[in-house]
């Protein structure tokens, strides 16, 4: 595997800090979860309230490849042990408030003592320093904040939040992107890097072609105003879903004569010609008058026919059934506790295949054990501390086995 020999100790809870460990974990790196002795939060929420056999949907979303060790932080014997595991790391990641892990003892002084080339990367809301930095940070607040939300929705029908925590998987992945840089400047320098993420650099970061063509433009906010069909403000139309009569398109890209070729309407023939973007609530309004009166079968016929780039619009419903996420393997059946569940699978193919899911910890501190002898610590030292509260450990074997 890409990382293997790698040792990442995270101290992250909720979806940024774990999303990017998951993603060095899914690439070979040994990745320990240090929880606390109760266990991290998405252990203990999930969305829809969605527990299988009692183990979160939320902590399955984000935990795989990693093992678990639970730790009492705020005990002596927790903050020496989890010390041993740091000046053992190659990588140490944390996603508490900015502060909050200096004030357990983890200082960047205390850190560099006990390693010096160590690679301390930390994921906040706002960063470390700065007149917000001690806000909550979450994904919805983020899109808020960044104006994601007021760009997505429309001055006349509102604002409109996107339909999953995109922010937050994002900023895991950008978490990752610099620790990778890190671990190769480790490898060229032998130096190592502090580095810092944050979800409003992440919901800024994805919106780099919205916002430059916005203040490059000198625009105003009533540019924002437009047709409901149209996906952007900044897209000439079609850009955007429209209806069919039995369900929704996307339209992408195509010229004016052969989507009306297309589509076989008087009126978008009356439109050939015009500036796309000027008049992109007259087209829209045009291209889902037409649309509307084929099927989503019909429209996929036609729209190939023509070369136009297109898409019908899937439920999650239609997913499992889709033959392109089939061929490329993009979900992953495993059972949890006798239930069958599906798991998205890391994004990036190696020479050809998915990282393979190595590991699932479903108990909180199901390898404590199995990482407190590779610290040194006696069969009997471990049992003494699990009997003082300083750390937690799972009685239960894995009981997570890949379906075929």
């Amino acid at each position: 595997m890409l990382l293997s020999g790698i040792k990442v100790v995270s101290f992250c809870h909720f979806l940024q800090g774990p999303a990017g460990a998951q993603y060095l974990a899914d690439m070979g790196a040994d990745v320990i979860k240090v929880e606390p002795v109760l266990g991290a939060h998405e252990r203990h929420w999930s969305g829809a309230d969605v527990f299988i056999e009692g183990v979160s949907g939320f902590y399955l979303c984000a935990n795989r490849n990693k093992r678990s060790i639970g730790i009492d932080l705020k005990s002596e014997e927790g903050h020496a042990i989890a010390s041993r595991l740091i000046t053992e790391a190659d990588v140490v990641m944390e996603n508490f408030r900015p502060g909050v892990f200096a004030r357990l003892g983890f200082t960047d002084e205390e850190l560099k003592r006990l390693n010096p080339r160590l690679i301390f990367a930390s994921a906040s809301g706002y960063g470390s320093s700065g007149p917000m930095a001690g806000k909550p940070g979450q994904d919805i607040l983020m899109q808020a904040a960044s104006g994601l939300i007021s760009a997505t929705g429309a001055p006349a029908r509102g604002n409109a939040a996107v339909g999953a925590a995109v922010v937050d998987q994002h900023g895991g992945a950008l978490l990752a992107m610099g620790i990778l840089g890190a671990l190769l400047r480790l490898q060229r320098e032998g130096k190592g890097t502090r580095v810092e993420a944050s979800l409003i650099n992440s919901a800024i970061d994805l919106q780099g072609e919205a916002l430059v063509n916005y203040y490059a433009g000198g625009i105003t906010q009533d540019r924002m105003e437009r047709e409901p069909s149209l996906a952007t403000w900044f897209h000439a139309a079609p850009y955007g879903v429209y209806p069919a009569k039995d369900g929704q398109v996307v339209i992408s890209l195509c010229s004016d004569e052969t989507l009306a070729e297309a589509l076989d309407s008087e009126e978008l023939r009356q439109l050939i010609g015009v500036d796309r973007y000027v008049e992109r609530d007259r087209v829209a309004r045009a291209v889902a008058a037409a649309t509307a009166n084929f099927t989503v079968k019909e429209l996929t016929e036609c729209f190939d026919k023509h070369g136009i780039w297109f898409s019908p619009v899937n439920n999650y419903d239609d997913l499992l059934n889709d033959p392109q996420i089939e061929h490329m393997n993009i979900f992953r059946k495993v059972s949890v506790r006798g239930r069958t569940v599906h798991l998205v699978n890391h994004p990036n193919r190696y020479d050809g295949q998915v990282p393979e899911l190595r590991v699932l910890a479903l108990e909180i501190g199901e390898h404590t054990r199995e990482i407190m002898s590779e610290l040194g610590y006696s069969q009997s030292e471990t049992q003494k501390l699990i009997s003082s509260g300083a750390i937690a450990a799972s009685r239960l074997a894995n009981e997570m086995d890949e379906t075929v």
